[in-house]
């Protein structure tokens, strides 16, 4: 027979390991060649030395001369906070007690709230992955038909978003009912929210509190507590392309990274315009399109050999060349469910007759080698 308890342990035994493994290797192809260590964890702190340059210690001399004075390495502390993710099921009482009697039906039914759960978690770690750990989804101007996002790639049906007006004071909490894509308007499930120019939206909760991803690394005066102007290897390399794609200019930042910052680009990633435009290029040539198989199942084109990958959380006209060597995701621990005192992770939720679970993991990225990233912009296709 079925019971609460059954489902606990099934959540703690079974699901909870092919969840983790989903999340961290199959949820976004970045993350999955991104290492996951809990390594320079301090509390609720992650502080973790970064190397630049070469070490002083070396030189040339007379034969009974004086040797090279020593010199180390030189080293600057990464200083950020773990960042709280969380993600929940919801199964009602009268759902476990229908299925009681039948171990497929509930299994089913675990399945299908987990299914949810890890696709709602794909697209929200996708996103965080290239945003600027502000958790900004968008920014709404005043236009002819009404007032419209300036870029929908961050939104989906379902999601609950909180919308502040252009002062920064939250102006309420609502679910997307409906994103047109063509004309970049958004529509939710109740109408007390009226968008106005200069409103921004930010997942439920969030506002300043999501990943450092890789939009902070071009954005923003300091990274990891540290601020730029003072430590110009913090400045990744950059160019607004401003045309078509063409080879010579990813070639050019991929001999750039290598010569400047002794960094090696093993992964490439664009919007879907960009992507195209690739293509169109490569055929002008009447060159073949190489594909290749990544870890975690994805499959993708790729440029020399570099896994060229088309992520719809690239910004528009955007390239990114990418060391993934540098990056490391810090975590206090891999995804867990709360627990209880009583190591109970099925709560009920007060004044329902439905139980909850949350997954949760602490941790943040860092880019031990900022320098040793590319972005170009301005890509259009022709």
């Amino acid at each position: 027979m079925i019971t609460l308890q059954n489902a606990e342990n099934a959540l703690k035994t079974v699901y909870l390991g092919t969840v983790t493994e989903l999340l961290n290797t199959r949820s976004n192809p970045l993350l999955s060649k991104i290492e996951q260590t809990s390594a320079d964890v301090w509390g609720k702190e992650i502080r973790t030395a970064a190397k630049f340059g070469i070490n002083g210690g070396i030189g040339a001399g007379d034969e009974d001369g004086d040797l090279p004075s020593a010199y180390g390495n030189n080293y600057l502390q990464f200083v950020t906070t773990l960042k709280n993710l969380y993600g929940q099921i919801e199964i009602s009482d009268k759902a476990i007690r229908a299925s009681a009697d039948g171990r497929g039906a509930f299994t089913d039914l675990l399945n299908a709230e987990l299914e949810g759960l890890l696709a709602a978690s794909k697209f929200n770690l996708g996103r965080m992955l290239y945003g600027d750990g502000t958790g900004k989804l968008c920014t709404f101007t005043s236009a002819s038909g009404g007032v419209k996002c300036d870029n929908v790639r961050n939104l989906i049906e379902g999601l609950v978003v909180d919308v502040y007006n252009s002062t920064g004071s939250k102006k309420g909490t609502a679910r997307v009912r409906y994103v047109d894509r063509a004309n970049k308007t958004v529509t939710f499930d109740t109408s007390s929210i009226t968008l106005a120019d200069g409103d921004t939206m930010y997942v439920q909760g969030s506002k300043d509190k999501e990943i450092t991803g890789i939009g902070a690394l071009f954005e923003g005066s300091s990274i990891y507590g540290v601020e730029k102007s003072a430590h110009p290897f913090l400045n990744p390399y950059t160019k607004n392309v401003g045309g078509e794609m063409d080879e010579m200019v990813i070639q050019e930042a991929i001999d750039a990274l290598e010569n400047e910052a002794g960094s090696t680009v093993d992964f490439i990633s664009c919007a879907q315009e960009v992507k195209y435009s690739f293509i169109d290029y490569l055929s002008s040539f009447k060159r073949n399109v190489d594909f290749m198989e990544l870890d975690g199942g994805f499959k993708t084109i790729s440029y020399n050999g570099i896994p060229l990958v088309y992520d719809r959380f690239v910004p528009d006209g955007t390239m990114y060349l990418l060391n993934t060597k540098a990056f490391k995701l810090h975590q206090l621990c891999d995804w867990r469910f709360l627990e209880t005192e009583n190591g109970k992770i099925l709560r009920q939720n007060q004044g329902k007759p439905t139980y909850t679970a949350t997954l949760v993991k602490y941790c943040d990225l860092i880019c031990s080698k900022p320098n040793g990233q590319a972005k170009l912009t301005g890509i259009v296709r022709g």
